[in-house]
C-alpha cells in the first residue's frame, strides 16, 4: 500500500500513513500517538484490549521515533486534532529514537549542536517553505522578464574584488580562494551577450564578524542586465523582483506565518522611497540626534540602518527605502561614477540593509583606472579582460536569500533562520 499524507486522509478508507511520533501518551486503556508528517498531524487511537499486537510492537518506543501505521481514519467530537482519528490495524516501526538531548527552550548554540532534532518544529519547517516560496516568486518573475539562470564556479584562481575576506584552499599545485560573490563573473556574462542572467548560489566571506546577520557562507541571490540607462534601472527591477517575491508569500503562506511567528506579510507598494545619504544625514540628526560616526562619513553602519527604517515608516510609510549618493571610498571599484559620486545604492529593509546594487563601469579604460586607485593590480586582470572586445551598459544587484528569510519572519539571527549555520566559530555540524 502506497502511502498518503495525513492532510490527504479519506474517511473510513484504508490507509497507510507514515511520519514522526510527536506525542506518546500511554495510558489506562489507550495508547495515544499524535504523528505528523510533512502535511500536518492526527491522533493515532490503539485500544490496549484490541490492539494488543500493535500496543506490544510499541513497548518502549519514545517519542521522535518514525512510525508507519495502516488503518482507517475516522471523525470524533472528542478529538482535539481536527475532530479526526486514526484507528490502526497495523504499525511498522521505521526507525526508534533515544531520549532527545535538547528541547525547544534549550539555547541556540546548544540547538545547533544538535541541528536535524531543532528543525523538527513546524515553526522550523515552516520556515524553509517560507523561503522556497520566496525563492519562487522571485525566479519566475525574472524567468518572465527572459533572463537566463547561470552557474558561477566557486573555486576561483585569484582573490575577488578587494583581495580580502576571503578563504583560501589548496587546489592541488597551487593556491585557490572561495567565491565571495559571483561579481565578476556576472559581468563576464554580460560582455558574452546574455544580457540578463541570474544566480542562486553560495557565497562565502572570510570575516570574523559574530553579529546577528552575518555567516560566513550563505545562500545569495544574484542578477545583472545589460541595456540600462542609469542605476534607477536597477532600482526599479529589484522592486519589482521584491514585490514579486513576497506576493507569492502571502499568497501561500500569509496566515500561518501569522500563527506561528506573530508576524504580517506586507507587500510594498511601488515606487520605493529614495534619499541621497547626505539628506539621509540631516534626517537623522534632526529628528533622532543622531550623528555618523566619522569613519563611517560616506556610508552607513547598523545603527543607521536601524533609524532609516523608523524614518522611511515615519515619513513614507514604507517598509523599503532606497539610499543613493555613497562616496567613492566606500564602493567597488566597478561601480560607475557620475561627478565622482558612485551610481549606487543600499535598499534598506526592517532596519538591515539586504542589497548594495549599482550600474558598473563598462569601459575598460576607466574600469582599469577606478582599479588602480583602490589598489588592485593583477588579482583584477582577468576580470579587466571582459571589457576590452566591447561590454554594453549594465548593472545589477545582490540579495542574500537567508538575511531576507530572517528578516521577513522577524527572527533574532541568521543562527536560527539558516538550514546550517556558518560562523568564525562554528563549522560542525
Amino acid at each position: 500500500m502506497e502511502r498518503v499524507l495525513i492532510n490527504e486522509l479519506k474517511e473510513n478508507e484504508s490507509s497507510k500513513i507514515s511520519g514522526w511520533a510527536d506525542v506518546i501518551r500511554d495510558t489506562k486503556y489507550m495508547v495515544f500517538v499524535i504523528l505528523k508528517d510533512r502535511s500536518g498531524s492526527i491522533q493515532v487511537s490503539i485500544d490496549k484490549e484490541k490492539d494488543k499486537e500493535i500496543v506490544e510492537k510499541l513497548s518502549g518506543i519514545l517519542a521522535n521515533s518514525v512510525l508507519s501505521f495502516t488503518g482507517k481514519m475516522v471523525k470524533s467530537e472528542y478529538v482535539k486534532q481536527g475532530g479526526k482519528e486514526f484507528l490502526p490495524e497495523v504499525v511498522e516501526v521505521l526507525s526508534s529514537a533515544d531520549a532527545i538531548p535538547i528541547d525547544s527552550s534549550a539555547n541556540i548554540d546548544t540547538r545547533l549542536d544538535y541541528r536535524w532534532i531543532d528543525l523538527r518544529s513546524e515553526k522550523n519547517n515552516l520556515m524553509f517553505q517560507v523561503q522556497t516560496a520566496f525563492v519562487t516568486g522571485m525566479r519566475e518573475f525574472l524567468i518572465k522578464e527572459d533572463f537566463t539562470e547561470i552557474h558561477t564556479p566557486k573555486l576561483i584562481g585569484a582573490a575577488s574584488e578587494s583581495g580580502s575576506d576571503v578563504f583560501e584552499v589548496k587546489y592541488f599545485d597551487r593556491k585557490a580562494y572561495l567565491a565571495q560573490s559571483p561579481q565578476f563573473y556576472k559581468q563576464m556574462a554580460m560582455a558574452s551577450g546574455i544580457e540578463r542572467i541570474f544566480e542562486v548560489a553560495p557565497a562565502f566571506r572570510a570575516e570574523n564578524s559574530n553579529t546577528n546577520r552575518h555567516t560566513t557562507e550563505f545562500t545569495s541571490f544574484d542578477l545583472e542586465f545589460s541595456y540600462i540607462d542609469s542605476y534607477e534601472d536597477v532600482m526599479d527591477m529589484e522592486e519589482r523582483l521584491l514585490v514579486a517575491g513576497l506576493e507569492k508569500v502571502k499568497e501561500k503562506y500569509e496566515d500561518k506565518i501569522k500563527e506561528l511567528f506573530g508576524t504580517e506579510v506586507i507587500v510594498p507598494k511601488r515606487p520605493f522611497p529614495r534619499i541621497n545619504l547626505q539628506d539621509l544625514y540631516k534626517e537623522l540628526e534632526s529628528r533622532y540626534g543622531y550623528n555618523i560616526p566619522e569613519h563611517d562619513i560616506g556610508d552607513m553602519n547598523a545603527e543607521a540602518e536601524k533609524l532609516t527604517s523608523k524614518y522611511a515608516m515615519e515619513e513614507f510609510g514604507h517598509e523599503f527605502i532606497f539610499v543613493t549618493g555613497f562616496t567613492k571610498t566606500k564602493r567597488a571599484f566597478y561601480h560607475m561614477r557620475k561627478n565622482d559620486i558612485p551610481e549606487g545604492y543600499d535598499l534598506i529593509w526592517r532596519g538591515t540593509e539586504i542589497t548594495t546594487g549599482a550600474q558598473r563601469e563598462h569601459r575598460y579604460e576607466i574600469l582599469k583606472q577606478q582599479a588602480e586607485e583602490k589598489g588592485l593590480g593583477r588579482d583584477v586582470e582577468f576580470y579587466l579582460e571582459f571589457f576590452k572586445y566591447g561590454c554594453p551598459p549594465h548593472g545589477g544587484f545582490a540579495i542574500g536569500v537567508d538575511r531576507l528569510t530572517m528578516l521577513l519572519l522577524g527572527l533574532p539571527s541568521l543562527k536560527e533562520e539558516m538550514f546550517i549555520f556558518r560562523g568564525p566559530s562554528r563549522l560542525t555540524p
